[in-house]
């Protein structure tokens, strides 16, 4: 599984809570597009919706 980089303080909302994109549950994290998610629930999440490489054709 690959691990995700969000050491960014951008992927920490201050103003709070709100439920995971993927489990529903509360969080503060953010992903790269601003969508509340844990961490451990896009690791999860892109592990089993692989993305195509850069240039690549997605069938």
């Amino acid at each position: 599984m690959a691990l995700l980089n969000w050491r960014d303080a951008k992927h920490f909302d201050h103003s709070g809570d709100k439920p995971c994109v993927l489990c529903h549950k509360p969080t503060p994290l953010r992903s790269d597009r601003g969508k509340p998610v844990h961490k451990v629930c896009a690791e999860s999440w892109l592990e089993t919706h692989p993305q195509p490489a850069a240039g690549e054709v997605q069938q």
